[in-house]
């Protein structure tokens, strides 16, 4: 399917990470159907996919410190599913996953990456998975609490979820007052993503012809891998490109480099 790169484009800048669900609010079925085919049909990678999942959701979910930090209420969850098989099997779900999170977004459902706190083994008995596929991480689908709780706003400290670098900290090559603007504006939405405990593991080296992503050192590793947020990134990168008129292709790249995304002219 072709990237709904207007769509997703206006819902980045307002998503935001829940843990925290209203458990009497379920999720309409024709909601959970045009969620149920964003996962069948957004597969811009062979080794890369997603299931919606809907039953057994609370028994998934596991808290940072016995239940502290829990899921608790949520009325799905979808899996991120990786084919270890891929070198670049992370990058490659962290996109598939975070352009679905984005569509989930834009019909109103809240959402969570979760990569470390879920039992694996609980997920792959609700899935059937192919040989050497793996579930890398797992996302919460619902409605959020109208109000935060006293446990939510903790664990939106502990993440530090907004506050952001700027764009000169995680930018080379061009310098920034001189960005060509569809990549300023690209970096600009590559800076709103989603990562681990926000520690924004990416930066970013501008050419003229496009963006190549890379793994910043001195972020925290947390045993999760800095390349499936840097797919996440690449999402981001690619969509506001889109919005902004430009198209191009991803290659990826030697560590620390991880992809290039080159624009057509």
């Amino acid at each position: 399917m072709n990237i709904p790169y207007s769509r997703w484009y206006s819902v980045i800048e307002m998503r935001r990470s829940h843990r925290q669900f209203d458990p009497d609010r379920a999720i309409k079925p024709e909601i959970s159907e045009a969620l149920s085919a964003i996962c069948r049909e957004f597969t811009p990678f062979p080794h890369a996919r997603a299931c919606l999942v809907t039953e057994s959701v609370q028994d998934v979910f596991k808290g940072f410190i016995g239940s502290y930090g829990k899921v608790k209420g949520a009325s799905a969850f979808i899996a991120f599913i990786g084919s270890m098989d891929s070198p670049n099997v992370q990058e490659e779900v962290g996109y598939t996953g975070e352009g679905i999170i984005l569509e989930a977004t834009a019909l109103g459902l809240s959402t969570c990456w979760v990569g470390g706190f879920f039992r694996p083994e609980n997920v792959a008995s609700l899935l059937k998975l192919g040989n050497n596929e793996r579930v890398l991480a797992i996302t919460p689908v619902g409605y959020a609490q109208r109000s935060d709780s006293f446990e939510e706003k903790l664990m939106t400290g502990f993440g530090r979820t907004h506050k952001r670098l700027p764009v000169s900290k995680l930018v080379s090559g061009f310098g920034t007052d001189k960005l060509p603007d569809w990549a300023r504006k690209s970096v600009e939405a590559a800076r709103l993503a989603p990562s681990a405990v926000n520690r924004q593991p990416w930066g970013f080296n501008i050419e003229s012809d496009g963006i190549t992503v890379f793994v910043r050192t001195g972020s925290p590793e947390l045993n999760l891998s800095k390349r499936l947020d840097c797919g996440i990134v690449m999402l981001h990168i690619e969509v506001a490109a889109l919005n902004f008129g430009y198209k191009g292709e991803w290659q990826f790249l030697q560590a620390p480099e991880v992809a290039k995304f080159t624009v057509r002219t």
